[in-house]
């Protein structure tokens, strides 16, 4: 889609409606408020509060003003996870006041903080910005300069990313304006296949070795599945190529995993998840074969976890972060996704598990 295409941008929302379909998260419901038709960040609005659009969004193209006088330091994202690193799952367009030349990758429209903007362009007062994100193309315009033009497949910063998720404006509690808040959803490109949204997915799952004293009790509440006991969860399909996407929390020193290419029984791979950094194969690793970078994981807290098998390879990506690449596999044969509870007392959850066949 060509920037120069503003006719299919909608009508910014009137008057007294501007926040009727957005939503402030992780912060107090003061942090954002509307005045005067406008979005302004008030001093609550402090790291991590951001105001985002209560829908998630895949490809779009959106137009905005912003405000600056003095230093003003936030940014909007997009591709945001529901938990997580926003700039690190996701993206983040930095919204700041200084102009660098050269500019730096945590310049003001930076895609922050891994692409520096090809110049810096911000003036005092309102500034106009636009962005058209239509995978794997990523464009932006400041002030009706374009100032990046990216193939987000072709960067290695950037192609492991989410495609989809929320979008909204950081303020980092600086005194943000924000006006003239246009966005058009374009065509979904992806193609999920949704393992577990709810109760009727756990058709879509088998038990399978089940200890005699504890077994496994897989027990959906609403959109969290929840483990505890010894034992698997099974899919009833095969997946040899995949990504497999999904948000994991566990108890304090949870021990579980994530199964793949498995034919049941001890053939199989396993991506173990063990909150112990200190662990022979703590979380990431590739039980048996080799030891990932320990991700920043924390007891109790949902984390994003994206899995990739394609031939020998696998890597993995916890919070946004690569902690595990491995390319000798040996059984190449599809098999099945499992999740495992190897702990009694030691419950884990599960929410949103996709995979897409690659």
């Amino acid at each position: 889609m060509l920037l120069t295409r503003r006719a299919v941008l909608a009508a910014p929302l009137l008057h007294g409606q501007i926040l009727s379909d957005w939503e402030v998260v992780d912060g107090p419901e003061s942090a954002f408020y509307e005045s005067a038709g406008e979005i302004v960040a008030s001093p609550s609005s402090a790291y991590p509060a951001w105001l985002r659009k209560r829908r998630p969004y895949e490809n779009f193209d959106l137009s905005f003003d912003w405000f600056t006088k003095g230093w003003t330091d936030g940014g909007v994202y997009f591709s945001a996870p529901e938990h997580g690193t926003k700039s690190r799952c996701g993206f983040k367009l930095s919204l700041f006041q200084q102009v660098d030349d050269p500019p730096k990758t945590n310049s003001a429209m930076s895609i922050f903080p891994v692409i520096a903007p090809r110049k810096v362009n911000v003036r005092e007062g309102w500034n106009s910005v636009r962005i058209v994100f239509n995978w794997p193309g990523l464009q932006v315009r400041s002030n009706g300069e374009q100032i990046h033009d990216l193939n987000c497949e072709q960067h290695p910063e950037l192609k492991d990313r989410l495609r989809s998720g929320y979008l909204g404006f950081e303020a980092l509690s600086y005194p943000h304006r924000w006006r003239n808040v246009r966005i058009q959803a374009l065509p979904s490109k992806e193609r999920w296949e949704s393992l577990f949204a709810g109760p009727a997915d756990l058709a879509k799952w088998q038990l399978t070795d089940l200890n005699e004293k504890t077994p496994a009790r897989f027990e959906a509440y609403g959109s969290v599945l929840r483990s505890d006991g010894l034992g698997n969860l099974t899919t009833k399909a095969k997946y040899r190529d995949f990504l497999l996407q999904l948000y994991v929390r566990g108890a304090h020193h949870h021990n579980g995993g994530l199964l793949f290419r498995s034919q049941g029984g001890r053939d199989r791979y396993e991506i173990q998840l063990h909150d112990v950094p200190e662990a022979h194969y703590p979380t990431g690793s590739l039980y048996g074969h080799k030891r990932a970078k320990y991700p920043n994981v924390r007891s109790e807290q949902w984390a994003l976890y994206q899995l990739r098998v394609k031939d020998r390879e696998c890597s993995v990506r916890v919070d946004g972060e690569t902690v595990l690449e491995y390319d000798r596999l040996e059984n190449l044969e599809p098999g099945f996704i499992e999740l495992q509870a190897h702990q009694n007392g030691r419950w884990m959850e599960y929410k949103d598990i996709k995979v897409k066949q690659l």
